[in-house]
């Protein structure tokens, strides 16, 4: 029964996220996009270009991405929880956390 219950619980939490997403699909597309950048990267190109960032201003449209986000916080939390497990696995993968 606990086990029925726990697999009912995961599959309600996954249609809510995707309900969620589908409220903004920028939102799906942009996440969709960093997720393959960081599916598609070897550890030392992610590693290149976090090197290559330090102290340069992001793109305008990266800027423009991150207000909306700041402005938003539906659309916050349905970004990074899209995004948080593949990002943060990549990034434990290549040990840029601990």
């Amino acid at each position: 029964m606990t086990k029925r219950l726990l697999s009912f619980a995961v599959v309600a939490a996954l249609l809510c996220s995707r309900a969620a997403l589908a409220q903004f699909p920028v939102v799906d597309a942009v996440a969709d996009k960093v997720i393959q950048k960081y599916q598609q990267s070897s550890c030392e190109q992610l590693w290149a270009e976090k090197t290559a960032q330090q102290g340069r201003p992001k793109p305008q449209r990266e800027q423009e991405a991150v207000q909306m986000l700041r402005a938003n916080a539906q659309m916050r939390a349905a970004f990074i929880d899209r995004v948080a497990a593949p990002v943060a696995n990549k990034m434990f993968e290549c040990g840029m956390m601990p």
